[in-house]
C-alpha cells in the first residue's frame, strides 16, 4: 500500500532532529510512498540538501509569527507556530495525508485527528526536560506546557523514540502514558554518502600533511565544545590540529554567543594556530572532513542519541564519547571508540592513544564499520520505518 504521507516539522534546518526527519522521508520515498514536508521555517541557506534541491518538497507555513515575545517565551510561540501549521494542513489545503509524521511539538496532534489520518509522533526527548523550570515564575510558565505536551502525546497513533535510553526517560515523564513508544533508532542516508564525492579541503586545512581531530556540534552550550578545546590542549603532539565544525544559524542568539565564547576561548589559550572552526559546512565539506580525520570527539552529556557517531562509524572511523546517554548505544568501548567522563583529561587520554598507538585508530574505524553495517544502516532503519507504517493499517 502506497501512502501519502506529511511531515510536520518545526524548523526545517541543520541538526539531529532535521537529518532524522529527512531520513526518514527518504526512505518512505525509497519504498514507494509519497512524501512532503510543512514547516515553519526553511533557509535555502541553512537546511539539507535533499529540501533544498526539490527532492522532498517542503511548504512554508506560519514563518510570518513571532520566534518569542520580548526575547522570552520561546516554546510557547513554537507551540503556537506548530498549532498554526496543523491547522492549515486540517482545514486549508486539498492535502489529505493518510499519515501525518510529527516530532518535536506534540501540541498539534489533537488538531490533526480531525482528518481521517494516522498520526505517527516521534518523541527525540521530552521538551519539558529540555526547558529550564529554574525559578518561580519559569515554573508557572512551563506548567500548562508540560501538561500539554504529555496529554497531546498520548493523542498519537504510534510514539516512537530514538534510544533505549530516551525510551526509559519517556517512561519516568509520561506516567499517564501506558503504552511504552517503540525504538527507532535513527541512520544516516548512506546512500547520498556513497553518491558524495570528497571535495578539496585545502582553504580549510593540509589533509596530505596534517592529522586532525573533528567535533561536529551545533554551536550550542549544552552539546559543551569547551570540552573539545580543553582536552585538545592538553595534548603532547603539537602538530595535530582540531576542526569545530557545526550548525550556525545567524538568527540564533545562542548560537551568536556561544561561538564568540569558543572563538575566545582559543585565543585565550593561544591555540588561534591550532584550531579551525567552520560554520554550517555543506554536507560535501562536513563528508569530506569525516573521511579524513583522524577520530571524532563527540562532547555533549545524556545526548539523546546522537547521527554524527554514527556519520563517523559509517566513514571508518573512531568515536571518543561522553559515558551516557545515546552515544552508549552506538559506540562500544575500547572496540570502534572510547566512551569516558566529560573531563579534559580522560577525553585527551583517550585521543591520545588514538593518535599514539599505531594502527589503533584504523582498527577501532574498522570495528565501527561493521557495527554500523550490522544494526544501524539505512537498510535496517528503513524496513523498521517500512513496518511501524504497515502496523499503522494492518487492522483496515
Amino acid at each position: 500500500m502506497k501512502l501519502n504521507v506529511v511531515f510536520l516539522h518545526p524548523d526545517l534546518g541543520i541538526g539531529g532532529a532535521e537529518r532524522l526527519v529527512v531520513d526518514a522521508a527518504m526512505a518512505m520515498k525509497q519504498s514507494g510512498h509519497s512524501v512532503q514536508f510543512i514547516t515553519n521555517h526553511h533557509s535555502v541557506s541553512h537546511c539539507f540538501e535533499e529540501t533544498r534541491d526539490g527532492t522532498l518538497p517542503v511548504t512554508v507555513v506560519g514563518d510570518w509569527l513571532p520566534r518569542t515575545v520580548l526575547g522570552k517565551c520561546y516554546a510557547l510561540c513554537s507551540y503556537v507556530r506548530m498549532v498554526y501549521a496543523a491547522l492549515y494542513l486540517t482545514f486549508f489545503t486539498s492535502i489529505r495525508p493518510d499519515v501525518v509524521f510529527v516530532d518535536q511539538i506534540s501540541v498539534c496532534i489533537p488538531i490533526l485527528n480531525w482528518m481521517p489520518c494516522k498520526v505517527l509522533f516521534y518523541c527525540h526527548y521530552p521538551d519539558q526536560l529540555l526547558a529550564a523550570h529554574d525559578h518561580t515564575l519559569k515554573r508557572y510558565y512551563r506548567l500548562p506546557l508540560d501538561w500539554l505536551e504529555e496529554k497531546t502525546t498520548a493523542c498519537a497513533h504510534t510514539i516512537l523514540v530514538n534510544s533505549r535510553f530516551t525510551l526509559g526517560v519517556f517512561g519516568e515523564t509520561f506516567k499517564s502514558i501506558k503504552t511504552l513508544p517503540t525504538v527507532v533508532y535513527p541512520s544516516i542516508n548512506t546512500e547520498f554518502f556513497d553518491n558524495t564525492e570528497s571535495v578539496q579541503l585545502k582553504d580549510i586545512i593540509d589533509v596530505d600533511n596534517c592529522k586532525y581531530i573533528l567535533s561536529i556540534n551545533r554551536f550550542e552550550r549544552k552539546k559543551n565544545l569547551d570540552l573539545a578545546i580543553h582536552s585538545f590542549n592538553l595534548l603532547s603532539d603539537k602538530k595535530i590540529k582540531l576542526v569545530l565544525a557545526g550548525g550556525y544559524d545567524p538568527l540564533n542568539l545562542e548560537n551568536i554567543e556561544y561561538f564568540r565564547e569558543l572563538v575566545n576561548l582559543v585565543q585565550d589559550m593561544k591555540l588561534d594556530e591550532r584550531v579551525i572552526f567552520l560554520k554550517s559546512p555543506s554536507d560535501s565539506v562536513k563528508i569530506s572532513l569525516l573521511r579524513y580525520c583522524l577520530c571524532l570527539v563527540y562532547t555533549p552529556s545524556f545526548e539523546h542519541f546522537g547521527i554524527v557517531p554514527l556519520e563517523a562509524m559509517y566513514c571508518g572511523k573512531p568515536v571518543v564519547a561522553v559515558n551516557n546517554g545515546g552515544p552508549k548505544e552506538t559506540i562500544e568501548n575500547d572496540f570502534n571508540g572510547y566512551l569516558r567522563n566529560a573531563e579534559p583529561e580522560d577525553f585527551a587520554d583517550a585521543i591520545k592513544q588514538l593518535v599514539e598507538i599505531e594502527g589503533k585508530a584504523e582498527l577501532f574505524g574498522n570495528h565501527g564499520k561493521k557495527r554500523f553495517n550490522d544494526i544501524f544502516s539505512f537498510g535496517a532503519f528503513k524496513n523498521k520505518i517500512d513496518s511501524i507504517l504497515e502496523n499503522l493499517y494492518k487492522s483496515e
